[in-house]
Parts: structure tokens; C-alpha cells; sequence
């Protein structure tokens, strides 16, 4: 059963009181197409959990706010590997959540950066639980973000190296979320690799104009979209601290841009 189908069963659902006999708090609902009954916290990350709502939504602010894998276990007496898995359950809600219901987005400005952590290797069985929180005890791999400045709404949140590939994903994402025919402004640090990843989403084949009375047509070249305008902006370094910052319009014109 898909989230949206979920979500409708839920909202269309008899409801009934909890269950007295097991000493259960969740309500009960009935599914209106199969008929089956199942508790209102179904298809959530505390599903089938022993510990209290409260403690794992403690949890997860905790590790929200920064506090680490095992100084958050520590503070709540859990286990380190279980906070481990609570923070992946709750990145797979999260992404869930995105999708059903970031679409169809009308934004001015998308702001994309580069920041640092780790999670995907773990659930791809490549890593260790052990290594897992050692791993992002010290952070040491790329998170891409892409905000809307305006709302503060985050529209992509993902894991990945700091490469083309990955600059290709987090803009297709960025695509999915935004309704048809909108072309934010697009502001980013001085990786080349987005400008590559936005000429491939925003663009169009444009056949140029014949020099020469004859001879052939030149070759259709692709080219941005005019809508689109990009521009990088780069920090400036003095010391290990920012001293000041230039600006590099990429696609459109600085007067737009402005």
C-alpha cells in the first residue's frame, strides 16, 4: 500500500476506541477497502516500538539540535545502535513525507549548498552500526541542501560525494518538486557541477542561424532555457575566515540577476 493510498484509507476510516484489552493508547481504524482494522500510528517510525512517543521524539530532537549518537543514548539510557536506527527511520519518513507532499512548488529563489554527514552506506549494509557512529560522530561526508531563502522550506535534502553525479540528482529532485514552467532564480557556491546539472534540466535545443547564403545548416546546439538565471556566489578567505565574497552570473544577466 502506497503513502497516498495510505493517507486516504486513513482519512476515510471508521474510527474506534482504543484497545482495552492489550492497555494500547493508539486508536483503531478500519480500512474502507479491504475492511481489516489497523492502529492510527501505522506506516510511522513508532510502529511495533517498545519505547514511550515521548523518548523517541526526544531522541530525534536531540539529534536535531546536534548532540551526538552516543551522548544522546547516554543522556536517554538507550542503546547507541537503537538511536542509530531511530535517525534512519526517521530520514525514511521524511523522504516518504517529501514526496507526497513537496510538489507542484511556485518559489523565486532556490539557494543549494554542500554541507557535511553520513547515513546512506549504512543502510546499503556497507558499513558497521560501530563504524556508522563513528562515522557521523565526526561528519565526514557531503549533505546537498537546496532552501528556498524566502519560506526557509528545504525542498531536497540528500547524501552523496561532492561530484557531477551528484549535482545531477539533487537538481532532478529539485525538478520534481517545482510546478510545471517554474524557473527560480538558482544561487550556489563556485562548484562548476551545477552548472552542468541546471543546462541539463533547464534547457532547450537551439538551432543557430546560417552564417553563409550556403553551405549546410550549422548543428543544433543546446543552450538555457531564458527563464533561467544562475549565478555562483564565492567566498573570499583570509586566515581560515571570510573576508568577503564575489559574484558570477553564469546564465541570465547580472542587471536580472540583481
Amino acid at each position: 500500500m502506497d503513502l497516498r493510498t495510505e493517507t486516504s484509507l486513513w482519512l476515510k476510516g471508521a474510527l474506534f476506541p482504543p484497545d482495552s484489552t492489550s492497555g494500547g493508547s493508539w486508536r483503531q481504524f478500519q480500512c474502507t477497502a479491504c475492511d481489516s482494522y489497523f492502529p492510527e500510528h501505522h506506516g510511522t517510525i513508532f510502529h511495533g516500538k517498545q519505547a514511550a512517543v515521548e523518548v523517541i521524539v526526544r531522541v530525534l530532537a536531540c539529534l536535531a539540535e546536534g548532540l551526538g549518537i552516543r551522548a544522546t543514548a547516554r543522556v536517554f539510557e538507550v542503546d547507541a545502535n537503537t538511536v542509530l536506527h531511530w535517525l534512519v527511520e526517521a530520514a525514511e519518513q521524511l523522504t516518504a513525507f517529501c514526496a507526497y507532499f513537496l510538489c507542484d512548488l511556485h518559489v523565486q529563489q532556490l539557494q543549494l549548498d554542500e554541507l557535511y554527514a553520513v547515513l546512506r552506506d549504512l543502510k546499503a549494509s556497507e558499513i558497521s552500526e560501530d563504524e556508522a557512529i563513528q562515522r557521523l560522530e565526526r561528519s565526514p561526508c557531503w549533505v546537498w541542501t537546496a532552501m528556498d531563502p524566502d519560506s526557509k522550506l528545504l525542498l531536497v535534502i540528500d547524501v552523496g560525494t561532492r561530484t557531477v553525479e551528484m549535482a545531477q540528482r539533487v537538481v532532478h529532485q529539485v525538478v520534481q518538486r517545482l510546478a510545471p514552467g517554474c524557473v527560480p532564480l538558482c544561487l550556489t557556491d563556485g562548484l562548476k557541477d551545477y552548472g552542468t546539472a541546471f543546462l541539463a534540466h533547464f534547457g532547450q535545443w537551439m538551432q543557430p542561424a546560417r552564417r553563409r547564403d550556403k553551405g549546410p545548416l550549422p548543428k543544433p546546439r543546446w543552450v538555457p532555457v531564458s527563464e533561467l538565471l544562475y549565478a555562483q556566489v564565492v567566498k573570499l578567505y583570509r586566515r581560515q575566515r571570510i573576508v568577503g565574497a564575489k559574484y558570477r552570473v553564469v546564465f541570465g544577466t547580472l542587471e536580472r540577476v540583481e
